[in-house]
Formats: C-alpha cells, sequence, structure tokens
C-alpha cells in the first residue's frame, strides 16, 4: 500500500512592479514643414499603388524606440529642419530622440542629439535646425493614439493617409498618448554611437536597370564626386554632379524600391525615399543598401557624397549587423549641466578656498 501524499509547499513567485502608467496629451507648440508620425510604414500594398511611407531614417526611429522599451515599429514622431516645439499636458511621460544632430533644448536649457528624458508638464521641449542631419525621431513611452490605415499609422501626406488626419502636424495639435509612462527623470544621453554615420560613402546594390547604361557611366557614377542638390522632401533627394547617359530615360514603368536612384533625360541622379511614388518609368543605376537609408537621408543640401557598389550578400550582412545593435539595452549617460544662468553664478562663491 502506498504511503501518504505529502504535498510539496508552493513557491511563491516574486510580484514585479509594473511601471504606473496614465493618460497623457503632447501638445504641439509649433510645427515647420514635414514633421509628421510614423511608424515602420504600411507595407504590403505598393502593388495597389500605395505607397508605405514610414521613416526617413529607420534605424534613427528604431533607436529612439528601443530606448524606451517600445517595439521598434512603434508611432513616433518625425522631425525635419522645420523644428518642432511641444509641451506635455497634465500629465509627465518620457521621450526619447535619436537621428541627426538637430539642436534640442528643454526649457531653453541645450541637450545632446540623442538623449531620453521625462516631459513634464508644462516644460517645452524644441528641435530646430542643426549643423549636421536632416531628421530626428521623438518616441515617447506609451502609444500614441491614432487610428491606423490600412494596419499602420505612417503619414503620406501626398495621398492623405495615416497619421493625424492624413496631414503634418502643426501648432495646437493635442496628441493623446495611451499608459504614458514616466520613470526616466533628468535628461540622459543615449550611447548610441551606431547613429554617428558620415555621410560620405554611401552603398549601392547595381540595378536593376545598370544594362542600359554604358561602362563608362557606370565609372562615372561610381567615381564621381556628387552632392545633395537644395530640392528635396520624404518623396525624394536630388542630386548634383556629372550627367549620366543612359541607351533610354524612358522604360516600362515597374515598381519602386526605398533607395532607388533614378536616372531622368537630365543625367541628374534622383534618390528616392520613404514618400516615393509606387512606380516610375525612368532607368535605375543602382539601390541605396536598406543600412544606409538614413545615413543618406540625414545628408543636408549641399553636402558631398560618392558611391561604393556592394553585393547583395554585403548588402544583407550590413542590415543584419544594423538590427543586432539594437538587441540589448541602450546604456543611458547622465547630462551634465555647462549652462547655468548669470543669476546663478553671480550668487555662487566661486573662489572659496583660493589663497593669495
Amino acid at each position: 500500500m502506498d504511503g501518504p501524499v505529502t504535498e510539496e509547499p508552493v513557491k511563491e513567485e516574486p510580484v514585479k512592479e509594473e511601471p504606473v502608467t496614465a493618460q497623457a496629451t503632447l501638445r504641439i507648440l509649433s510645427a515647420g514643414a514635414g514633421v509628421t508620425l510614423q511608424d515602420a510604414g504600411r507595407h504590403g500594398y505598393l502593388r495597389y499603388g500605395i505607397t508605405p511611407a514610414g521613416p526617413m531614417d529607420p534605424l534613427a526611429h528604431a533607436t529612439a524606440n528601443r530606448a524606451l522599451d517600445n517595439p521598434p515599429g512603434a508611432t513616433a514622431i518625425e522631425v525635419s529642419l522645420g523644428g518642432l516645439s511641444l509641451t506635455a499636458e497634465a500629465t509627465a511621460l518620457d521621450v526619447a530622440l535619436a537621428g541627426g544632430d538637430l539642436r534640442i533644448d528643454l526649457d531653453g536649457r541645450p541637450l545632446p542629439g540623442a538623449v531620453a528624458l521625462t516631459l513634464r508638464p508644462g516644460a517645452r521641449l524644441t528641435l530646430r535646425a542643426g549643423r549636421a542631419g536632416a531628421w530626428c525621431s521623438l518616441a515617447v513611452a506609451g502609444e500614441i493614439a491614432v487610428a491606423p490605415v490600412l494596419g499602420s499609422t505612417a503619414t503620406h501626406t501626398r495621398s492623405g493617409l495615416g497619421g493625424l488626419h492624413g496631414r503634418g502636424l502643426r501648432a495646437g495639435d493635442a496628441l493623446a498618448v495611451r499608459a504614458a509612462r514616466a520613470s526616466v527623470g533628468d535628461p540622459c544621453r543615449l550611447a548610441a554611437p551606431w547613429l554617428h554615420r558620415p555621410p560620405d560613402v554611401i552603398r549601392v546594390v547595381l540595378g536593376p536597370q545598370d544594362d542600359l547604361f554604358e561602362a563608362s557611366a557606370l565609372e562615372t557614377f561610381l567615381a564621381g564626386a556628387w552632392r545633395i542638390g537644395p530640392r528635396g522632401d520624404r518623396m525624394a533627394s536630388f542630386l548634383e554632379g556629372p550627367s549620366l547617359r543612359a541607351r533610354t530615360h524612358d522604360i516600362v514603368s515597374d515598381g519602386i524600391a526605398m533607395g532607388a536612384i533614378q536616372v531622368p533625360g537630365s543625367g541628374q541622379p534622383l534618390v528616392l525615399m520613404a514618400d516615393r511614388q509606387p512606380t516610375g518609368g525612368y532607368p535605375k543605376i543602382a539601390t541605396v543598401i536598406g543600412a544606409d537609408l538614413g545615413r543618406l537621408a540625414q545628408a543636408q543640401a549641399g553636402t558631398a557624397l560618392r558611391f561604393a557598389a556592394v553585393d547583395r550578400a554585403q548588402a544583407v550582412a550590413a542590415r543584419r549587423a544594423e538590427r543586432d545593435v539594437l538587441i540589448p539595452d541602450i546604456p543611458r549617460q547622465p547630462v551634465l549641466r555647462t549652462d547655468f544662468p548669470s543669476e546663478f553664478l553671480l550668487g555662487t562663491n566661486l573662489i572659496d578656498g583660493v589663497v593669495g
């Protein structure tokens, strides 16, 4: 006969403390042209003539979200050189910024270009054009409450899809943030060295219509000293440099990938970006690899660059390396204040202990 059954004591799992969450509101105080809401993009509809949109600098977008433990493709505010100023209302929430070296300040206090902080009610966060970089992603700890269109919140202003009423942000807009979190505190620099990407060399995979160009034109394309022209937006970057001639500049229209480099009849290439048209009828001499899309997007007008050809295996390896940097947590470093107001300095004994 079996002996008495003894029950093992039940081990109680430690209770995890969930961060306090609340509904918060971001109020837009001012916004320049090109400031929009973007997620990872509206993919899978290009065959129906619907452009994906999404971030101009996917790595910056993912970095800002990763710094707050959001999914890398979560909805964020993409800030152009037109600048942005906003504040939190009623409830504090964490925000993180990553991308170009725009001028960022919190109530007049300068901050680094990659930073996380708790934005408290009434505090004013401002972004302006800086010496380098063209786009910055501002992520929030929580979920920006806008309705997705075809599975995405990405704004495509030309078709009026996504984002806030299908348009760019403007003064007076209020963005509700669900399950907002506030735990970062004072501004912290994000240790994200991968965001430093000088755009001097942009890697490309040749084609798909490189066979329409003479060998001399391909050599000119890869050896040429190119410069970002003054025209350009979320749809395309226009290049200035040597003229490229093709056997024909008119082909049967086909699909356009982000980074495709078209060569129209003028011979001056243009690089199609996030808000590109779904199809195009100019030959494409090459395509910028995924890992260098942000590098090119961050190049301001007048920036000099050249192109280097790589094969598909190298392009895939570069994209995987880019993905891998976002797997571990992004370290935060305190931002030391050096901009003390004169009133503070005048009221401080700066020479105590000094002997003659």
